[in-house]
């Protein structure tokens, strides 16, 4: 691979576009709610939105792939194809797609826009890929379950293929996402954009003798099976640099259109740094890992990509369905970055500490607002005026409030400000 691989982001909503692009993304997928595996996030973006992200992501020479991924019934084919023409015309970098006929669909109506075939294909090797290459796929999104030994068979047998590979987020129990637990219990298909998430629920099991017509509950020990189907979250922070050493991916992808600002930050800021780091030869895996522990999750597995499945019996979270981070985000930089907006309570001369983006520097400063100081290598603003745009002053701020707070100085635009778990908890009264 002659190229630096890319690292490509979730993109929910267009704030969300531009903060994957602040904190080091190569590139970034999404789409509007039609015909997309993620219909929530999809709602966030309308074709006007959609378009700006675009010229936004080109003017930065950074990339912009759509989501087209879901399964469509006989009665959409028309809908398909104008969703097609319009996503065409609004010249993004690549079509992701799932199915053969949507493959050919997108290669007649947007000839000029490369394809990418979508996870949900369940691309495991090089008979398969050859099949959608011959048809015109230019990049491959492999099945979740793939190693990366038939990453390089596939690479070997067809160079000029594209390989991408989830390395973070959450992860289906079922066959690289095929299932209908949710359309059978609430009638959300998740093959169709809607997954209720039933998998992460806690279930009690019983054993039915229908001879005597007797049920029994199983009884559970605490943390060992309650929740049966709810898998850990991948985290291929670790083996980014294997990875880079194999030749063999075009791109690391993190899932989560629809996680958080501040899960879409770190953990995109936390992937370009392992990248840049074993480019340089300074890899450190436990530095990277220290930083993703800060976000939510249902704990971290390496997943399969490096070990086969049967081979893996640490994937379950068996105990809980998500747990805390080690922080906690108190607010977002808004894109004037002349202010911010509360996403946690937050008091007068609080101490909370800068998560920069990609790239930025600040000075340190010390005025009626607050004050910034540099403190092992880590910046931290405390907050000695809480007073919004509009002249409201406030003791405390609370999550949620629309007003823009005040900051001492201009920061970088998407900038976070975060606080310690024990510290956030502790001001809700949890602790």
């Amino acid at each position: 691979m002659s190229n630096k691989i890319e690292l490509l982001a979730p993109a929910g909503n267009l704030e969300k576009l531009k903060m994957a692009f602040a904190y080091g993304a190569d590139a970034v997928y999404g789409g509007t709610s039609t015909f997309s595996l993620r219909i929530r996030s999809g709602k966030e973006f309308d074709m006007e939105s959609f378009k700006d992200g675009i010229d936004y992501a080109h003017n930065l020479n950074k990339k912009v792939y759509v989501t087209i991924n879901g399964f469509p019934f006989n009665s959409q084919l028309k809908s398909y194809q104008n969703h097609i023409a319009k996503m065409r015309d609004l010249k993004p970098d690549a079509l992701i797609v799932a199915s053969p006929g949507v493959v050919k669909m997108a290669r007649d109506i947007a000839p000029d826009i490369p394809i990418h075939l979508s996870t949900q294909a369940n691309v495991m090797n090089e008979m398969d890929a050859r099949v959608y290459y011959d048809m015109g796929v230019e990049r491959i999104i492999t099945a979740r379950e793939i190693s990366l030994k038939d990453c390089e068979a596939i690479k070997r047998a067809i160079p000029q293929l594209e390989l991408e590979v989830f390395v973070h987020g959450s992860m289906c129990f079922a066959y690289s996402g095929r299932c209908l637990v949710s359309a059978l219990q609430m009638g959300r298909v998740p093959n169709r954009g809607s997954c209720a998430n039933d998998c992460r629920f806690p279930y009690d099991v019983y054993a039915h003798n229908p001879e005597t017509n007797t049920t029994f509950k199983l009884e559970e020990e605490s943390e060992v099976g309650t929740y049966i189907m709810n898998a850990k979250d991948m985290n291929l922070a670790s083996h980014v640099d294997e990875i880079i050493k194999s030749g063999v991916i075009d791109s690391l992808k993190i899932e989560g259109r629809t996680k958080s600002q501040y899960y879409l930050s770190t953990v995109t800021k936390t992937y370009r740094k392992a990248i840049n780091d074993s480019y340089a030869g300074i890899f450190d895996e436990a530095k990277y890992q220290k930083e993703l522990a800060t976000t939510q999750n249902r704990g971290f597995s390496d997943a399969y990509l490096v070990s086969k499945p049967y081979e893996k019996n640490s994937t379950q979270s068996l105990g809980f369905t998500i747990q805390d981070g080690t922080h906690q985000v108190a607010g977002i930089v808004n894109e004037d970055g002349l202010s911010w907006r509360c996403k946690d309570k937050t008091c007068l001369n609080d101490t909370v500490e800068i998560v920069l983006p990609v790239g930025a520097k600040i000075d340190e400063i010390d005025n009626e607002y607050g004050k910034i100081e540099l403190i092992d290598d880590k910046y931290y603003l405390s907050l000695k005026k809480i007073i919004s745009k509009s002249d409201k002053i406030f003791e405390c701020i609370h999550s949620g409030d629309l007003n823009d707070i005040i900051l001492p100085i201009k920061l970088p635009s998407y900038t976070v400000l975060r606080r310690d778990i024990a510290e956030a908890k502790s001001k809700k009264g949890l602790v």
